[in-house]
């Protein structure tokens, strides 16, 4: 991770040329970097920047409360030049897309694209942990990376359903792909500007919503990037919202399932499937083998009765729904008419915003309402609008009466634009790039499985000996959506950046369980983290040690 860091200087030669000017190649030291700063503001065409500050060090913080673990955190940054800048829409109706690039004062020549999350709609600083990365390691930024990130074009507002954006065709394009590829060359071009090159490796970051990000860079603009990192990616975007949509209309009525019974579940799946990989720590290790051990009917009620302690047909009918594949009428981008099943564990991860399992995803604390309201699941919020929004393109629709086929052309167009779904990465991988997918096996956010199948997809178009060569794909049990449930903190950056610079291809990893707790961060637990198709298996010692494990099919 070590190379010659450059000093931030005042080659504006570039600049120069486009704002007009006929050349400014004045070489400017570290004491001139607020000046190099200030000299970035400015437009060409579309692009503006319009602030560029340079900023002082700071100390880590860790606030009581956040949206999730990573979200308490703000690292400890070194000095850097902050840009804020926007691009201009072509259609005067669109949102500008927004952006931030920071320029450390002393640089290493590598850069980090972070991705969005949900609808996006918020920008991002590129000043947070990037996915995954534990809470004691020093920030890509302190460490010399250029970072950077977009709102993908739009601003969600406080009580605005967050898609009312797509009913705008520039905007939602721009969140598709485009805002991702024009902010990346604005970086590029920023950097030249700052330190008189461009960067001589990149990478992109990408959990979620940022995961598609990064998997769609790597199809679309296979050129861009030397490493890329996709966490729990929503890979079959229009398959999610459909998916997710029908997953709440079978618990509007007595299909509901309150957060007591969602316990008696998650329960139920442990006792099944806990023991299964030889020790009881309370995850389930192969959740793949415990979806066709665990059996929801035997939760089922007596004749005549309800209650906490066990399911009606009503509830046991939901649950087979959530874990049933979604098929679609007709086929959509890349020859794919169907969204996995969701799988078993972690359903009672505690809720807390984004976190935790089924009522934090599924099931929210009331039934699903139209339209959706805050306290119902995450999923429903999403799916409902985006039906609303994205797919009906009526804000006034009733979900209960939509069909699919009748917007069939929409959901083609969407697919075409949000699924990354193509398995062709044979430019990526001859450009030397390099991909790392991880999935986490208990997320109700989207499914782990779309994922799997996705790899599986690379593997059999290119072949598993030449997918070897460029892509992984980690699966990590029991964890939820954004990183909580069990053990799932791993420095990824440096993986990536080990591969694609050192030629290290990385084989099974570790992931622990931090506390959030600075400035040590203790580590409460550790597990291997297992190439798929392998799982962890305990051969002796104290379950919270990665070592009492190895990794097995």
């Amino acid at each position: 991770m070590t190379r010659k860091r450059v000093k931030l200087c005042a080659w504006l030669v570039g600049a120069a040329a486009a704002m007009g000017a006929s050349s400014a190649s004045a070489v400017t030291l570290v004491e001139d970097a607020d000046t190099v700063c200030k000299g970035l503001v400015g437009g060409v065409d579309a692009v503006k920047i319009d602030s560029a500050t340079l900023q002082a060090p700071s100390q880590l913080a860790v606030a009581e409360r956040g949206p999730t673990p990573s979200g308490r955190i703000t690292p400890a940054n070194p000095g850097f030049c902050k840009v804020l800048g926007h691009i201009d829409p072509v259609d005067p109706k669109a949102p500008p897309i927004k952006f931030q690039v920071n320029l450390p004062v002393e640089w290493n020549g590598r850069s980090v694209q972070y991705g969005g999350g949900g609808f996006n709609g918020v920008l991002i600083t590129g000043l947070s942990l990037p996915p995954a990365y534990p809470f004691d390691k020093p920030s890509p930024l302190a460490r010399g990376f250029v970072t950077y990130g977009t709102d993908s074009g739009h601003e969600s507002r406080p009580g605005e359903p967050p898609q009312v954006f797509a009913l705008n065709d520039e905007a939602f394009e721009n969140f598709a792909h485009r805002a991702y590829k024009k902010v990346r060359d604005v970086a590029v071009a920023l950097m030249q500007r700052a330190y008189g090159r461009t960067p001589e490796k990149m990478y992109f970051m990408g959990s979620s919503e940022g995961g598609r990000e990064g998997l769609t860079m790597a199809q679309r603009y296979p050129d861009d990037f030397d490493g890329i990192f996709a966490r729990v990616p929503v890979i079959n975007w229009v398959g999610l919202q459909h998916a997710g949509t029908r997953s709440g209309l079978v618990t509007m009525g007595e299909g509901w399932i309150n957060p007591a019974q969602v316990k008696l579940v998650g329960d139920a799946v442990r006792a099944a499937c806990d023991k299964a990989d030889g020790s009881v720590d309370a995850l389930v290790q192969d959740p793949v083998s415990c979806k066709a051990a665990f059996k929801v009917e035997t939760l089922r009620c007596e004749a005549g009765k309800s209650g906490d302690q066990c399911l009606t047909e009503a509830q046991i009918k939901a649950v087979n729904t959530l874990h049933a594949t979604y098929k679609f009428p007709f086929a959509l981008a890349n020859g794919l008419d169907d969204y996995p099943g969701w799988g078993v564990s972690g359903e009672d991860t505690p809720a807390a915003g984004p976190t935790g399992g089924w009522v934090a995803w599924w099931l929210g604390t009331a039934p699903p309402a139209q339209p959706p309201a805050p306290n119902n699941g995450i999923a429903w919020i999403y799916g409902a609008g985006g039906i609303r929004y994205v797919f009906a393109r009526d804000p006034n629709l009733d979900v209960t009466t939509y069909k699919p086929e009748a917007h069939k052309a929409r959901l083609l167009e969407v697919s075409s634009l949000m699924d990354s779904t193509d398995p062709d990465l044979s430019r990526f991988r001859a450009r030397g790039g390099r991909l790392i997918v991880l999935e986490h096996m208990a997320d109700y956010a989207q499914n782990p499985y779309a994922g799997i199948r996705y790899f599986e997809s690379v593997e059999r178009l290119m072949g598993s000996a030449t997918t070897e060569l460029f892509a992984r794909l980690y699966t990590a049990p029991g964890v939820d959506h954004v990183g909580s449930g069990a053990p799932a903190n791993v420095d990824m950056l440096s993986v990536l950046v080990d591969w694609v610079e050192n030629g290290k291809a990385p084989g099974d990893l570790e992931v622990t369980e931090q506390k959030v707790e600075g400035p040590l961060f203790a580590v409460t637990r550790a597990l291997p983290l297992c190439r798929w198709p392998a799982w962890p298996h305990y051969k002796a010692g104290a379950v919270t040690e990665a070592s009492s494990y190895f990794c097995a099919q």
